[in-house]
């Protein structure tokens, strides 16, 4: 049984989760969406996506935009399932969408990314064959010149055993380029409204490899992300920092709990960033601390295997 309640946003939506639920010769995947006040970006996602030869399904969740986005997509996209948030949810909004999917396979992507023609289908082709497999993580290239994302050097050269698995074993996944098994994404609770948004993907991976999945890296599964010009980068180091903090209270042994928070405090004194994370932390920690469930001990072993630079 997955569970969102809306609070104030939607009405409460309940879906009890069994077999895959796609249609006979349909689509293996719908794509996921969830944005804010990027109007214009969005419009250029759904454009791309409507082009693809897998011709998906699209669920757009509107984060309380104040753009107008809502009434752009239902002019332009009339095929584009939308739901719209009066509040801004962060990546909790993507439970959402995942609820409303009615395929076997979710492909997570930003209102500032979407996926190479035929990707969608080579990776329905690859999670047929791999049942043990509950994520994708696919080749990232940015921007106009298409260079790759660092982080796919990183994945690409994970150092946990693969063998059996259709690609290197990994323990993250950018959320602009991932598909996953709906099942899956459902079993473990979906993306948390405690990190809100900033690394959140770092505790689904986590999440998906103690419920027993693993998560693989495929370079012939591609996205492309042409990053947002209204980002914020320094909103989005603070998130970050803060979250990498809570998911080792979440998540981790103690003493990890303890020397993230450490390290955090002891840069909160010359750096801005670090000490509105701290704060940040200090707030949301008897949350975390409610939700505390510690890792079974492989999944452990193999975060202390991958290191601070691959984790995550």
């Amino acid at each position: 049984m997955f569970e969102v309640a809306g609070h104030g946003d939607v009405g409460a939506v309940q879906q009890t989760h069994g077999g895959p639920a796609g249609t006979d010769g349909g689509p293996a995947a719908t794509v996921v969406i969830a944005t804010r006040n990027r109007g214009p970006e969005l419009c250029h996602t759904l454009e791309r996506l409507a082009g693809l030869p897998e011709r998906p399904p699209v669920v757009v969740v509107d984060n309380g935009s104040q753009d107008g986005t809502p009434a752009i997509v239902r002019r332009r996209f009339p095929a584009t399932q939308l739901i719209a948030l009066r509040r801004n949810r962060g990546a909790w909004a993507r439970n959402l969408g995942v609820l409303r999917a009615r395929t076997p396979l979710i492909a997570l992507a930003d209102d500032d990314s979407w996926w190479a023609p035929g990707s969608l289908a080579s990776a329905a082709a690859v999670l047929a064959a791999s049942p043990g497999v509950g994520l994708l993580a696919a080749r990232i290239l940015v921007g106009p010149d298409q260079a790759p994302d660092a982080v796919n050097a990183v994945m690409a050269a994970s150092p946990l055993p693969s063998d059996g698995l259709p690609g290197p074993r990994v323990m993250g996944f950018l959320g602009c380029g991932a598909v996953i098994r709906r099942d899956a994404y459902l079993a473990v609770g979906g993306f948390s409204r405690l990190l809100f948004i900033g690394g959140e993907e770092q505790l689904f991976a986590y999440d998906l490899a103690a419920a027993g999945w693993a998560a693989c890296y495929r370079p012939d599964i591609v996205a492309y992300h042409h990053p947002s010009p209204a980002r914020q980068p320094a909103t989005r180091r603070y998130q970050e920092a803060r979250n990498r903090a809570l998911v080792a209270w979440l998540r981790r042994p103690l003493r990890c709990a303890l020397t993230e928070t450490g390290q955090l405090a002891r840069r909160a004194g010359h750096d801005t960033i670090a000490a509105r994370a701290l704060g940040g932390l200090a707030v949301r920690l008897p949350r975390a601390l409610l939700g505390r469930r510690p890792l079974p001990p492989d999944v452990e072993t193999a975060i202390r295997t991958l290191g601070g630079g691959h984790a995550g």
